[in-house]
């Protein structure tokens, strides 16, 4: 296995397990200035990127230091003007931030908020839309790695474009790991980062937008530092130069994990390794007696929540500890009215890793032998669209 290198393998949804290419191209330094670095890499990786996600004419990409979450803020605070309003759709953490953005950025916004085990019912969005004329955006996480829930894109993007509203779509979990055309759904502003499905390293995230979208946003930016316009214009103007210090070591990691992924195929091809790799980890899990906490209706391929078990010793900080020693890291849960961890199955991860977790987690549970017999695992909550929003 190439990771051997490594301690462990990270089974989270992001930072990955990368490769150990990704790694050793860090081991270069470069200057911020030189072409070799702006015109070879920079601008590389910005053309790439949009033919990654359209075939359509019309867009272009703009790369941002920071988290993905500084990324979300910077589209957030450059693109919305200071008289329009955003409909935040929620149904986990990552749609909440979202909302608690727009809060702090004193942007007028509406949340829908649907728990997390639910999906966006598009006639009550579109109630919304028609009763609310204020709306100008609309904004929604396409994979929710709270629950590992994959939300309906195509629905509620060819809503929002019937009512005329922008779209922002948090992908920050999803592109590059699932096929996925933003110019065939016509959304204007898509968000990911470095260290996710593209399998980089953190550092930096980076925003996909119709051009003619972005333009509009001159001086409409709340900060600085997080001015998308601002740094997208310097990258046009200078042939990739960013405005302020770059993350360099982590832009040429992404160089390389590009190649790698059109190594191993492109889009669809790792889009299958993630969903095999997720369907090992789900039956591996089922027939030792755990449950998902969604309908299987409702996974993604990146990542998937299962309910902890009832038994009395169990304890996630030991069964954690266990795996960890075993070369495996897990994630805990982020639901608020479910006891559950979660397994993410991204990254250089293969199927042969997932079976090797499975073995380890059978051996590692030390609270009941007999727990796949018993299967005694709290029962999954209602995880279907049967709630409005």
């Amino acid at each position: 296995m190439e990771n051997s290198d490594n301690q462990y393998l990270l089974l989270t949804p992001g930072p990955l397990s990368t490769s150990r290419s990704v790694r050793e191209a860090m081991l270069k330094d470069w200057c911020t200035w030189d072409d070799d670095y702006n015109k070879g890499i920079v601008e590389v990786i910005r053309k790439q990127l949009v033919e990654l996600a359209t075939k359509y004419p019309g867009y272009t990409s703009v790369l941002m230091q920071g988290s993905g979450t500084a990324s979300v803020e910077a589209t957030l605070g450059s693109v919305i003007p200071s008289d329009g309003k955003l409909l935040v759709i929620n149904n986990g953490a990552y749609g909440e931030r979202i909302g608690t953005i727009a809060q702090y950025l004193n942007i007028e916004h509406h949340v829908v908020e649907l728990g997390e085990v639910i999906q966006p019912d598009i006639e009550a969005l579109a109630t919304i839309l028609e009763q609310d004329k204020t709306i100008t955006h609309i904004a929604m996480v396409h994979c929710e790695t709270t629950t590992g829930m994959l939300n309906p894109i195509e629905a509620v993007t060819r809503l929002a474009k019937a009512h005329n509203k922008v779209m922002i779509l948090d992908a920050m979990s999803s592109f590059g790991g699932i096929p996925l055309d933003i110019g065939a759904l016509d959304i204007d502003f898509m968000i990911s980062s470095a260290n996710k499905c593209i399998q980089g390293v953190p550092g930096f995230g980076f925003v996909l937008a119709k051009q003619a979208e972005l333009e509009k946003c001159q001086g409409r930016a709340r900060s600085l530092s997080l001015d998308l316009y601002d740094q997208w214009h310097c990258m046009e103007k200078n042939h990739g130069k960013w405005r302020f210090t770059s993350p360099t070591h982590t832009v040429r990691a992404f160089h390389q994990a590009m190649i790698e992924l059109h190594e191993e195929g492109g889009v669809e091809a790792r889009y299958q390794r993630y969903r095999s790799n997720q369907k090992i980890l789900v039956e591996g899990m089922e027939k030792l007696g755990f449950k998902c906490l969604l309908d299987k209706s409702l996974h993604s391929p990146i990542i998937t929540s299962f309910y902890s078990p009832t038994h009395p010793e169990y304890d996630f900080k030991i069964f954690y500890t266990q795996l960890k020693a075993k070369g495996f890291v897990i994630y805990p849960g982020k639901v608020s009215n479910a006891d559950c961890f979660r397994i993410g199955n991204i990254g250089d991860v293969h199927n042969d890793d997932m079976h090797s977790l499975i073995d380890a987690i059978e051996t590692s549970m030390y609270w009941d032998n007999g727990y796949a017999q018993e299967n005694s695992v709290s029962q999954p909550v209602v995880a279907r669209q049967e709630q409005g929003a």
